[in-house]
């Protein structure tokens, strides 16, 4: 699981369950903290929780494209279900919010531990945030996922932002505090830190990525007498090249190469996405595919590809649509998320592969640009798990010299016709001297 925050316990209410809500910082990923204390028949706490969680889904439109949508706790979040369990069921911490949205997390023990279990989810595609959902209804995503055992009678607390990946859905967590099976109802005045909060992160870096991290440098502490140190950027290193594929079935329906580089300029920092430490999921169809890398959980970015008429019988792919989510492990802070939906570029003919060996720029925002090197992409048509023939981008063809000499000769043409109108308005000038 994730994050922490230090924050005082709400006023204890005599109800199973007291739930309060305070406004979580602002950003792409706002959220609202969710406060929940579990009490039992006895009005004693059993449960006790405070965090922050946000929620990116990918779904598919009835036109075949695919979209995201963030779900947020708001204001309307409730509690139905929470339990302290007893002999045949295990406690459970239950919330609702939205149009129809539902997360909640079971807890178990040992003699000496507790940990979180079982986590659900379920998301509502009649929400209006599910904008021309192909699929409506509740959808419902389980996932064993356990988190690190916890010492009773102490408050697991962290402050470090984590993600759970699952199929379409990822789940952020971060400034979480918890407390299962409380004694005595009285939250424990002790507290049991994540390995996350425990590791020293200066404050202006970025850590855990798994990712190179350049033109971040931090001066040595340095006495009186000495010099001041000359800090200087870190030399920007070439991504190294990654093979991505997708399969449907058993037949590779997508293929992709390429080096990644990416430019956060709102901190500034380049990250290059290692494909050793990167995992490969998406789609494929018809008319719209989505490739998805997730750089050892830290960095996701989604490509989606669409299929467009030029003509009658001519159909062409293009990169429509990128997003990037940047987990950055700065004090906690939330996710970087950035989108472009309105993309038109790596455009050729269906059933042909595009290729640019040249270092490529795609803006997705003024804080977020994607560096390519060594690009080959071919979201459709694959056959025998082969690219097709590449058609190459402008600046890897043999017409790109060219282009300095057509900017020559347009000046020389141009050098030669201001000399031509110098020498006749010479010539009239003379002329209009002459005696009559």
């Amino acid at each position: 699981m994730a994050t922490r925050s230090r924050c005082p316990r709400p006023l204890s209410l005599p109800c199973c369950c007291l739930l309060l809500l305070a406004l979580g910082s602002p950003g792409f990923f706002q959220s609202h903290a969710v406060e929940v204390d579990v009490k039992d028949l006895s009005n004693n706490t059993c449960i006790y929780a405070k965090w922050m969680m946000s929620f990116l889904i990918k779904y598919e439109t009835n036109s075949s494209e695919y979209k995201n949508a963030t779900l947020k706790p708001s204001t309307n979040v409730t509690h139905d279900g929470s339990i302290c369990g007893n002999n045949t069921h295990a406690p459970l911490l239950a919330i609702q919010f939205g149009a129809g949205h539902s997360w909640s997390i079971n807890f178990t023990k040992t003699n000496e531990t507790y940990q979180g279990n079982i986590i659900s989810f379920t998301y509502n595609t009649n929400d209006a945030a599910f904008k021309d959902a192909k699929t409506k209804g509740p959808i419902t995503i389980v996932v064993n996922d356990t988190m690190h055992p916890v010492q009773l009678n102490t408050v697991y607390k962290c402050h470090h932002l984590d993600s759970i990946e699952v199929a379409n859905v990822s789940l952020f967590f971060w400034n979480v505090i918890l407390q299962a099976f409380v004694q005595n109802g009285t939250v424990s005045k002790h507290d049991s830190t994540c390995e996350a909060d425990k590791s020293t992160v200066a404050p202006t870096t970025i850590a855990n990525l798994t990712t190179t991290v350049a033109n971040l440098t931090t001066a040595p502490i340095t006495t009186a007498s000495s010099p001041l140190p000359t800090t200087t950027s870190k030399p920007v290193e070439k991504p190294l090249i990654g093979n991505y594929s997708l399969k449907d079935g058993d037949k590779t329906c997508l293929l992709a190469t390429m080096g990644l580089q990416l430019n956060v300029s709102q901190e500034p920092v380049l990250i290059n996405i290692n494909p050793k430490t990167t995992n490969v999921t998406g789609s494929c169809g018809n008319t719209s595919a989505i490739l998805r890398l997730s750089d050892s959980n830290r960095t996701f970015i989604d490509f989606t590809f669409a299929v467009k008429n030029t003509s009658a019988n001519t159909q062409r792919f293009y990169l429509k649509e990128v997003n990037i989510t940047v987990i950055r492990s700065i004090n906690g802070s939330e996710p970087f998320n950035a989108g472009n939906n309105n993309l038109s570029i790596w455009d050729t003919f269906l059933g042909s592969s595009y290729m640019c060996q040249k270092e490529q720029t795609v803006l997705v925002t003024e804080d977020l640009q994607i560096h390519t090197f060594d690009l080959r992409i071919q979201p459709f048509k694959v056959q025998d798990n082969k690219y097709a023939k590449a058609e190459e981008c402008f600046a890897d063809s043999d017409l790109n010299f060219l282009i300095p000499i057509a900017v020559g000769v347009a000046l020389g043409f141009l050098i030669i016709l201001v000399f031509i109108s110098y020498v006749i308005g010479r010539r009239k000038s003379r002329t209009g001297y002459q005696s009559v």
